[in-house]
């Protein structure tokens, strides 16, 4: 599966903006069935990110 260039840098600006609020990024991973970049913060911090670098909390 290919991952888009405006993912992988919205992932890194969540997680820098993430981190500077010093809160731990816990896992970074891909979700095998959409293709979405998934970040799992804190305690209770779940983040996807679509193709097209749109974010939402899940």
């Amino acid at each position: 599966m290919i991952h888009t260039t405006a993912q992988a840098i919205k992932c890194f600006q969540l997680c820098c903006n993430l981190t500077s609020k010093y809160c731990s990024v816990d896992l970074v991973t891909v979700d095998g069935r959409t293709g979405n970049v998934v970040i799992l913060a804190g305690k209770a911090i779940n983040i996807e990110i679509e193709a097209s670098g749109e974010w939402r909390f899940v």
